[in-house]
């Protein structure tokens, strides 16, 4: 009879966390911050590869093109300014999150409008030009998009919040970077890059329905009645004096920096090694990572958001790290099938499926690690910290296949995900109390 209860007891509670599930899905702030993802997300593919696309067609030199990288340098930076968006409130808006997303929206129209008014052959500087202030303000809305998120979503909804986000972020890049190139095959660049600047209009109309949830406000010297820093000074260092007097803050950033190492080692050179070692042909692996690759992200990224919501952060986070690292071994395998197709399409949608189960936990942990006093700086540093291992291992990759060979090297991507797993451990108490399941 007692283990008839017990039993009955744990249905109840799986119920009523689905139930809770489906509720945060059907918040409209949450389908409002899958409209920001698509703003935050259209900027990026038309700073990179549809910019490097059209220079390409215009037959400029490659030195040129090349250079054309540093456009995308304020997404590493952007922890730099992020302070200004904590101390200062716009006088439109209303909202000190939302003030600054329609700011950086409107920006964007005009200087993706101008773009399509300028050409590679005629002014490659000027176009490059306005590229790195569309790099620039689409940083800055990243930033306060970031900041709102964190702000908005309760525990509860996180993991769904993430999913959503980086549902729209995806679209977005498969949009400005898929789609752009082939209508410009047909329309050319500038008519291209004026839709693409119209298409920002959909982000501008979801901000003003965007609400922001006032922050309590507590007693403290350094704060204003608005939960602002007093003084610009103060923004950039109340954050950073905040984060680290916590306990362990070095081990927290060690996490961050570690948590996807491996899965970034084995995307770093995932395309190459599919077409220079496993011999397929372009077309085959840009339309698997296309299409294959981004229902794996989008459908991993909203599993993980559900069994975040039931399973607690604690969990999420280490079994989806289990899982990214396991699904490495994908890669392994086909260093010894060659090209498969079949299992080369498995793998990518498995690789892909885990790492947006991570993603979405990854960015709850992001999100719940935030004083919400200084949102938009320490979350930009902690992005900028998250993005570490995914710049700085291309080199080292590299180093490392030619040392010990394709398949050595997706195996040392597995055991480079371990230490960011094992950090897990020393941090279980401290995440559970980030995040619980919605249980009553």
């Amino acid at each position: 009879m007692r283990y008839y209860t017990r039993e009955k007891k744990t249905m109840k509670l799986t119920t009523v966390s689905e139930s809770n599930f489906f509720l945060n899905f059907c918040q409209r702030r949450l389908w409002l911050i899958l409209v920001l993802g698509f703003s935050a997300g259209l900027p990026l593919g038309l700073t990179g590869t549809t910019l490097q696309a059209w220079y390409t067609v215009e037959h400029m030199d490659i030195v040129t093109i090349g250079m054309l990288a540093l456009i995308g340098q304020p997404y590493v930076y952007k922890f730099l300014w992020a302070p200004f968006l904590d101390r200062f409130v716009l006088p439109f808006g209303k909202g000190r999150r939302r003030g600054w997303i329609l700011a950086t929206q409107l920006t964007l129209i005009i200087l993706l409008a101008g773009m399509s008014q300028l050409n590679p052959s005629d002014h490659p500087g000027l176009l490059a030009l306005v590229g790195l202030g569309v790099a620039i303000f689409s940083a800055t809305q990243d930033i306060a998009v970031d900041a709102y998120r964190t702000e908005v979503l309760t525990p509860e909804s996180r993991g769904i919040g993430a999913a959503m986000f980086v549902a729209g972020y995806r679209i977005a890049m498969l949009v400005s970077a898929g789609f752009a190139m082939v209508m410009a095959n047909f329309y050319g660049f500038e008519s291209t890059y004026l839709l693409m600047s119209a298409l920002m209009l959909i982000g501008v109309v979801a901000t003003f329905f965007c609400q922001e949830t006032p922050i309590q406000i507590q007693k403290n010297s350094n704060l204003t009645e608005e939960q602002r820093p007093i003084s610009l000074k103060r923004a950039f260092v109340d954050p950073l004096k905040e984060f680290f007097s916590r306990e362990k803050a070095i081990g927290l950033i060690a996490l961050i920096i570690l948590y996807k190492l491996g899965d970034a080692f084995a995307g770093t050179l995932s395309t190459t090694f599919l077409i220079r070692e496993v011999g397929f042909d372009l077309l085959d692996v840009g339309l698997t990572n296309k299409t294959t690759g981004l229902a794996g992200s989008l459908i991993g990224a909203f599993v993980g958001g559900f069994a975040l919501s039931r399973m607690g952060l604690f969990k999420a986070l280490l079994s989806f790290g289990v899982l990214q690292a396991v699904s490495n071994l994908g890669f392994y395998l086909l260093c010894f099938t060659g090209p498969d197709y079949p299992i080369m399409v498995s793998t990518v949608f498995i690789e892909n499926f885990c790492g947006g189960m991570g993603t979405a936990a990854y960015l709850a942990l992001i999100m719940s690690l935030c004083d919400k006093r200084y949102t938009a700086t320490q979350f930009a540093l902690l992005s900028a910290l998250s993005a570490i291992g995914r710049v700085f291992v291309g080199p080292l990759a590299g180093v490392m296949v030619n040392q010990l060979g394709w398949a050595d090297f997706f195996i040392a991507s597995v055991i480079f995900s371990f230490p960011g797993i094992m950090l897990l451990f020393w941090f279980r108490v401290s995440i559970n109390k980030f995040y619980q399941p919605s249980l009553p």
